[in-house]
């Protein structure tokens, strides 16, 4: 007979009605902390109860996080084995081979997933996975053994070099883990462009597929247009642009192995269209710009997140606006500017004033044509805003 799983409990005043409502994390200071707790393994699981003493679901749990658990079924029965992984993994497999008619997305989103904390982004048949919360390293093999059987990839790599494996206290990791390490970068097409995604050095999983409908959007205004696209990384905006006939694009990044990218899409995507990269700092290639009187019909600006946690909003809010100000400057009258946010603790409402603000201090004025968010395959957990992040506004400009 296996051993029983332990028990937590939620202190006398903390309600279970989230909980049972859907929401699947549980921080530190909800809970009755006793030695017997604090000393639970990261990764390990628990059962949860109420005050009462009725249970509330089975949970991977770690001391060492303020997310000290995170939900991973109702039912407190259920083995976490590589059947379970499959069951999950399959589901997820089934909503993207809907959306999607070429192997390349998110295939797995965390909570929105039921797999809490878990990254997985798919390059046909090559795998990234990101396991951002300790119980995915004590089940690696059974998730391992489930993505062989539900996807059949011929790589693997593991990813842990993220932000929240520090936050779980967990040390950063990068290694093949099934096949063989690409020697080059990856190419993936998307919205008629193609890209080259470095997935064993690049950003995160090496690409960005959560900006695709925006991609697509921007596409259809740059025909014939001259664009710039600001914190370029490996070319997203500019090649889906390139790709509906842009005439001129320009790539600004502080990475050079990313305008590299850019520029081997750039060649992939077969445009006619002039390219220019610019490696420097974007704020002041943006102002560089302006005093040379350069100008664009289209303008876009995908900074990384300014605003990755609470304590930076104000600073970050400052950045966006600042963005939006140098940025308006440069686009002709009639023209578009897309502004982006990825950071978590700006909503969408102050990111938009804070854009408001920057267009209007530059003088400029406009009308918001699109407003848009990550795409499907980065689906929402109906009780967690918190994996919200992504924010697009699209201005045409006066």
């Amino acid at each position: 007979m296996p051993e029983k799983n332990p028990i937590i409990r939620l202190k006398p005043k903390v309600s279970p009605k989230r909980i049972r409502h859907g929401f699947p994390w549980l921080y530190d200071n909800e809970l009755v902390t006793d030695r017997r707790t604090k000393a639970l393994k990261p990764g390990s699981l628990a059962v949860l109860q109420d005050h009462a003493k009725n249970e509330l679901g089975l949970f991977a749990v770690n001391p060492d996080s303020k997310i000290f658990g995170r939900k991973l079924s109702t039912n407190t029965n259920t083995s976490i084995d590589a059947a379970w992984f499959s069951g999950r993994i399959l589901s997820a497999l089934r909503l993207r081979t809907s959306l999607y008619d070429k192997p390349y997305y998110r295939l797995v989103h965390a909570e929105a997933d039921e797999l809490p904390g878990l990254i997985i982004d798919r390059f046909s048949d090559l795998l990234v996975v990101q396991p951002n919360a300790a119980w995915l390293d004590c089940f690696l093999p059974e998730l391992i053994h489930a993505l062989k059987n539900a996807v059949a990839p011929k790589n693997i790599i593991i990813n842990g070099t993220s932000r929240s494996r520090a936050l779980e206290g967990l040390p950063e990791t990068r290694t093949t883990i099934f096949g063989e390490m690409p020697n080059a970068p990856i190419k993936v097409p998307m919205n008629g462009a193609i890209y080259f995604a470095d997935v064993v050095g690049g950003q995160k999983t090496g690409l960005f597929y959560d900006q695709r409908p925006t991609h697509a959007f921007v596409q259809c205004l740059a025909h014939n247009k001259k664009v710039l696209d600001v914190f370029s990384h490996v070319g997203g905006f500019g090649l889906a642009a390139m790709a509906n006939g842009a005439t001129e694009v320009t790539f600004i990044d502080g990475s050079q192995s990313a305008l590299g990218l850019a520029t081997m899409g750039a060649k992939a995507t077969n445009s006619s269209a002039r390219i220019k990269t610019i490696k420097e700092d974007a704020f002041n290639a943006m102002a560089e710009l302006a005093e040379k009187s350069e100008s664009y019909d289209i303008v876009i600006c995908d900074p990384p997140a300014f605003a990755p946690k609470k304590a930076s909003v104000a600073t970050g809010l400052r950045a966006y606006e600042r963005v939006a100000r140098l940025a308006c400057l440069l686009v002709n009258d009639g023209g578009y500017l897309t502004l982006c946010s990825c950071s978590h603790a700006v909503d969408i409402e102050k990111f938009r004033a804070a854009c408001y603000r920057g267009i209007g201090r530059g003088g400029r004025s406009g009308q918001i044509i699109y407003s848009g968010s990550a795409g499907p395959d980065h689906p929402l957990h109906m009780s967690l805003s918190e994996i919200s992040y992504l924010k697009t506004l699209v201005f045409r400009l006066q």
